[in-house]
């Protein structure tokens, strides 16, 4: 059974690889208003080619406008089958200036290895990858399989609690294979077992009701610039570790970043020195992390001679597996409001938030999977991977299906560059994301039957 599997994966291909290329080109960016039909396309593509396999599937969405259209559609496999819920999401992030992309973001283009696209690896090859397992089986499917692809993912996944709750009986199931992480390396494949959440803030620092000569009060009133830089400085030691009280931190898997490859991945200039303390793993993935992503200042240009009255600073502080969103804004609000300079005034605001995630990845269905992803990488066994970032909406599908094995897998790769210009998929890797997941299908129903 494998070994036909395998040659119908290969048989597959070059449909496959055409109908990710047709969908990377719609513009699907859930974040610009004015691509809202794109969106929709989007969705009703996916539908298309879930029907055209027999399923059972429909365009849906909470909201009155029906905005962030999810795909949502079944299809039987023996009766007393298990069922296997595949995730995926078909919008993506916003491709920004074209000018840094080597290749147009919505025309996939072969480079070497790798197919460039915005979505090529983000999420429109997780898509495929499940039409693939699917299509492989044609009307011989060994399991139920529900599948369920988000149209908002990259903007939040607002909507998906109320679309959980809507059409929870439509989407209970034993298994959920979520396709939107990656793997270790190119060769080696990975379950992801955590993800760090999010808390993101905006901090506002006020010294003056307005702007006055730095000449003349200068050197007796502060300006907000420099207490919010004081404040900034307030989070870390000099060695990096992160001085916030009350935040949990954990172990990590027992996983060898070399410092070759972390240099060359990060893209960290030559000389800098790596922040805080413990294993470069832990440091990724089992610690928070607080960086500043934004500053609201006077620019550098045109700056005049005045002491700055008011600056804000966003705040995103990665939150450890084991912890959770309010302690941490609880947290982050009480370092600021304590360390804030001066007597400045201070204004703290809770931008978003998004839960961390730890999976007990033990069991008979997590066996079924490893063994999958070892045949489909010919022997390689796969890591248990963490992931630095943040996929909320996995804690949200834990919440609802909690007696459900969640398998959080993926087709990206160290160099795949989601999110960022020239994204893209290591085709070669890819062939075998697909085989794993097939495999993974036969592997489940054997072990629940």
């Amino acid at each position: 059974m494998s070994d036909t599997l395998r040659a119908r994966i290969t048989e597959l291909l070059p449909g496959l690889r055409a109908d990710l290329e047709d969908l990377v080109r719609i513009e699907s960016v859930s974040a610009d208003p004015a691509r809202a039909g794109e969106v929709q396309r989007s969705a009703e593509k996916v539908r298309d080619l879930f029907a055209a396999e027999g399923f059972d599937v429909q365009v849906v969405s909470t909201n009155d406008d029906g905005s962030a259209p999810a795909v949502i559609g079944r299809k039987n496999g023996p009766a007393g089958a298990p069922t296997v819920l595949l995730y995926a999401h078909h919008d993506v992030q916003p491709e920004n200036d074209h000018a840094d992309w080597d290749t147009p973001p919505f025309e996939p283009t072969v480079v070497g290895d790798r197919l460039y696209g915005r979505g090529t690896a983000d999420d429109k090859a997780g898509v495929i990858t499940h039409l693939a397992a699917v299509r492989a089986f044609g009307d011989e499917l060994p399991v139920n399989v529900v599948i369920f692809v988000e149209g908002e993912e990259e903007t939040g996944s607002e909507s998906l609690p109320a679309i959980l709750e809507q059409y929870k009986s439509e989407l209970a199931c034993d298994v959920i294979v979520i396709a939107d992480s990656g793997n270790w390396d190119i060769g080696v494949p990975a379950l992801t077992t955590s993800l760090r959440g999010l808390v993101r803030a905006d901090v506002e620092v006020r010294t003056l009701t307005h702007a006055v000569h730095s000449g003349m009060w200068g050197g007796l009133v502060p300006d907000a610039l420099v207490a919010l830089s004081h404040l900034i400085a307030s989070f870390h030691d000099k060695d990096g570790n992160l001085l916030i009280e009350g935040l949990h931190s954990g172990p990590a898997a027992d996983v060898e970043y070399p410092e070759e490859r972390l240099r060359a991945e990060s893209g960290a200039v030559p000389g800098i020195e790596w922040m805080g303390h413990g294993s470069a793993v832990e440091r990724l993935w089992t610690q928070p992390a607080l960086a500043i992503t934004g500053l609201d200042a006077p620019k550098v240009d045109g700056a005049s001679n005045t002491l700055v009255p008011a600056a804000r600073a966003k705040i995103s502080l990665r939150t450890a597996p084991g912890d959770n969103a309010e302690n941490v804004a609880a947290r982050l609000k009480e370092h600021v409001e304590k360390n804030v300079p001066f007597g400045a005034e201070v204004t703290f605001t809770v931008v978003d938030t998004g839960e961390a995630t730890s999976i007990d990845a033990t069991g008979p269905v997590y066996d079924a999977a490893r063994a999958a992803f070892a045949e489909a990488w010919d022997g390689t066994a796969p890591v248990d991977m963490g992931v630095g970032g943040s996929i909320p909406f996995i804690a949200e599908f834990l919440e609802s299906f909690p007696d459900a094995a969640v398998l959080v897998t993926g087709v990206e790769d160290p160099d795949t560059r989601a999110h960022g210009a020239n994204e893209g998929l290591h085709l070669a890797e890819w062939e075998k994301v697909l085989l794993a997941e097939t495999l993974m299908l036969k592997n489940v129903a054997e072990t629940l039957a």
